[in-house]
């Protein structure tokens, strides 16, 4: 009787917290109050709330957050050596007379990039370089806009960096063999996705509107800043993935050997001094990039370790109402998928912390399999969610409003979240 009270009351509360969330509510200060309130309404025991709940989540959370920070500056090594500038501005050379072909190497740079780079500075650097190009060929703000967030999101399935965060809900998941394979399956469905929703829309393109459209958001000429790179240097963004499906390689080795080809190819070594101001400069600014990430992933793994104390509270919830079937599973999270935006309860860095803490621990379902499941509507959020900071920077820069934002991006995720849950049941049903 009391199992079923504590748990009645963590769902109230859990749906207050959904509601603070909507509002707008710090997410950060939101995870952290919820991770003591959980502690309280769960009747956890105060020793094991000081161990458990925020002392080993934090310190166990401390090699993804390495992670983050090694593919952050990854990210912020490929902008500022020039090999990011360089590969976008090779678009813009068929752009104008290929606008539907300019558009599809933008949305291919995009994703390429962004399977290894990571962080909002990364976002920025490369959206104020391809974002332009895109205007410039005549595809509405929107429209841009929307298709560049997906784009960055396709890639996400095999970002290892990102991949690291989710794999904390889940440990014994392993990043390697067959999610890979699934990884690139899932990122293709996203990019023809897209792809297909630009052709669909292409009617709307007007070059006469180029001009005007630069100008709105006060696009500048980036041409004569891009430093030459050499051809081969465009390799490097896809240098980490590759060493781990070919060697195994784990993913600091791989990012640190990427880092300094980068660095090589591009010329950073020639000269101590060079290259110690290089190397400090990178660093300093992909910290800052991803400080604010770090204290709220603190927060949000100390909130998941209250919501797997609680876990067996939930458990008897779960097993009645959860089907047991795999694909019936993956497709009703696949039809479920919208509830991820806003930070919702299918977003695993929103209030989904609680759906995969608890999941995790009720022994339900292996993490191999709900790692996907769940990274899925995920990555819809990160491609079209108003609380994603990267969709907020590009809604400011490209003067588009959340509304049109939304109904560009939504119903099209929704169905790639979809097909992406079946592809989930198929490799891992």
């Amino acid at each position: 009787m009391v199992s079923t009270i504590s748990a009645i009351l963590l769902l109230m509360t859990f749906a207050i917290f959904i509601v603070y969330i909507v509002k707008g509510g710090n997410l950060m200060i939101g995870f952290f109050v919820m991770a003591i309130v959980w502690s309280i309404v769960g009747m956890v025991p105060a020793d094991q709330v000081i161990q458990k709940v925020f002392a080993e989540p934090a310190l166990n959370y401390a090699p993804t957050i390495i992670y983050i920070v090694f593919g952050s500056w990854f990210g912020r090594v490929l902008v500022d050596s020039g090999i990011a500038p360089a590969i976008s501005e090779q678009t813009n050379k068929v752009g104008k007379k290929h606008p539907f072909l300019a558009a599809i190497l933008v949305l291919l740079v995009t994703a390429f990039i962004f399977v290894s780079a990571y962080g909002v500075g990364s976002v920025i650097a490369i959206g104020v370089i391809l974002l332009p190009i895109m205007l410039s060929v005549g595809i509405p703000r929107d429209l841009a806009l929307s298709a560049f967030t997906m784009a960055i999101g396709a890639p996400m399935y095999l970002n290892v960096v990102l991949y690291n965060q989710i794999k904390a809900f889940f440990p014994t998941a392993v990043y390697g063999g067959k999610y890979l394979v699934f990884g690139w399956a899932a990122t293709a469905v996203q990019l023809a996705a897209v792809i297909i929703f630009l052709f669909f829309n292409r009617k709307r393109f007007d070059p006469t509107k180029a001009q005007e459209n630069l100008e709105i958001i006060g696009a500048e000429d980036n041409t004569a800043s891009i430093v030459k790179v050499p051809k081969i240097a465009f390799i490097v963004p896809v240098i980490p993935v590759l060493m781990n499906m070919l060697f195994s390689w784990d993913a600091i080795p791989a990012l640190i050997l990427a880092t300094l080809i980068a660095m090589l190819f591009t010329g950073k070594f020639k000269g101590y001094q060079k290259f110690v101001d290089f190397l400090n400069s990178t660093i300093q600014q992909s910290i800052s990039d991803i400080a604010g990430l770090v204290m709220f992933l603190m927060a949000l793994i100390m909130f998941s370790g209250a919501a797997q104390m609680d876990a067996g509270r939930f458990k008897p919830i779960f097993a009645a109402i959860l089907p047991h079937n795999h694909l019936i599973l993956a497709v009703a999270i696949g039809i479920l998928a919208p509830l991820a935006l806003f930070r919702g309860p299918l977003h695993v860095w929103g209030a989904g912390a609680a759906t995969a803490a608890v999941l995790s621990g009720t022994g339900l379902f292996n993490d191999a399999f709900l790692l996907p499941l769940l990274y899925v509507p995920s990555i819809m959020a990160v491609s079209t969610d108003l609380t994603q900071s990267w969709n907020v920077w590009g809604l400011k820069y490209m003067k588009v409003t959340s509304t049109a934002f939304l109904k560009n991006g939504v119903f099209l995720m929704w169905v790639v979240s979809i097909i992406n849950e079946v592809l989930v049941y198929y490799f891992f049903g």
